[in-house]
């Protein structure tokens, strides 16, 4: 029931801009960096070989409705392996910023400590959570960040570490821990 009804506030408190993306999109990276920080891409975060869709090869998906045992099965197939979904260890302790959209777990209305950062708009809200390699649990440290809200397009700067971590939104493989988030800009966009 708590789900629920963090799931019905957050519908509530879903934010104005979120007319100018659409369900699905990625935030683009900048194309240069002008930080000392390593610039990830969300691909980045898969370990190496990893296939997302492994669990669907050989089924004729055109061919299942949603009531057929079989599509039930894949789909319990695909939580389970998007939930364990291996991190890519090459970036554990990199000193890393990376943009995406800010999933609160914590906060007021008007502030934030913990979120999760998800690749794509709607993750978690309006769709299935992705897998957990293409989620971080962000720490804010020190104060927590204000005039964020849910969906909000972000960049988030700090420590990156392998940390597993189950939330009501969805599972993170990785952990960060922020000495900065601030607005995203969209490329060519003034705000």
């Amino acid at each position: 029931m708590r789900t629920f009804f963090l799931f019905f506030a957050l519908v509530l408190l879903h934010p104005a801009h979120a007319q100018d993306y659409t369900l699905g999109e990625r935030l683009k990276p900048e194309k240069t960096n002008t930080t000392a920080l390593r610039q990830l891409n969300w691909d980045e975060l898969a370990a190496p070989g990893w296939d997302p869709v492994k669990i669907f090869k050989g089924l004729k998906l055109d061919q299942l409705k949603d009531e057929d045992p079989r599509a039930m099965e894949a789909l319990e197939r695909m939580k389970e392996e998007w939930r364990n979904a291996p991190p890519n260890p090459a970036l554990n302790g990199q000193r890393v910023r990376i943009p995406g959209f800010l999933i609160p777990l914590d906060g007021t209305r008007t502030t934030v400590k913990e979120f999760l950062l998800v690749p794509y708009f709607g993750a978690c809200i309006h769709s299935p959570p992705p897998p957990a390699n293409q989620a971080i649990h962000v720490v804010v440290k020190g104060k927590p960040v204000a005039g964020m809200r849910i969906m909000e397009a972000v960049w988030a700067e700090g420590d990156l570490t392998l940390h597993g971590s189950d939330t009501v939104m969805g599972s993170a493989a990785y952990k960060l821990i922020a000495d900065r988030v601030y607005l995203y800009q969209q490329p060519g966009k003034r705000k």
